[in-house]
């Protein structure tokens, strides 16, 4: 296979922080170039799902660079064409309703924003408690979007948080490289 240069931005679903770092590492191991990028909640809060500094250590570690953290970083991104896709994994309620509506007010959302313009794909692993509620119309808007593609998700408690949806991170490369070929992994909800 061959290398890609991969844009891979998280955004503030720190609950699936260790299954997304564990994606940035297979596709690393899997030769490829990856460009961390970080929102700025995502790079500087900590939760009880850890602490913001050891995010960012076992990040830059895997990528074996500097994690693009500020809207003056990710600028470049779409006119110097660094990136062959941009993967969004975690994706928030937040940065859909923010993606869906052209605002581009963070990394992740102005990366995306860039990225786009030169026609290339950005795919979006889903993590929202909202998915199927006020976050529903957000999706909706992006799965008409050229170039824009999802992992494919499912509910990940749907007895305790009916309207809760996350992407299963195991199919990150597989809709990566359906993405690059420009079609949506099927089936999407699985």
């Amino acid at each position: 296979m061959e290398k890609i240069n991969i844009g891979f931005a998280l955004t503030g679903s720190f609950c699936t922080f260790k299954k997304a770092i564990n994606t940035m590492r297979g596709l690393k191991e899997a030769g490829h170039n990856i460009f961390p990028i970080m929102s700025y909640n995502a790079y500087s809060t900590d939760t009880r799902f850890g602490k913001a500094y050891e995010f960012r250590d076992s990040i830059e570690a895997i990528c074996e660079r500097h994690i693009i953290s500020s809207i003056a970083e990710a600028e470049p991104i779409g006119p110097k064409k660094l990136l062959d896709i941009l993967i969004i994994e975690p994706c928030t309620g937040n940065t859909l309703a923010k993606l869906a509506n052209s605002i581009a007010d963070t990394p992740v959302t102005l990366a995306a924003k860039s990225h786009l313009r030169n026609g290339r794909p950005v795919l979006i692993a889903i993590s929202t408690n909202d998915a199927l509620a006020g976050a529903s119309k957000n999706i909706g808007a992006l799965l008409n979007y050229k170039n824009v593609y999802f992992i494919p998700y499912n509910q990940d408690d749907a007895e305790n948080k009916p309207t809760s949806i996350v992407a299963d991170f195991t199919l990150t490369e597989k809709a990566m490289l359906s993405a690059l070929n420009g079609k949506q992994l099927q089936p999407l909800i699985i």
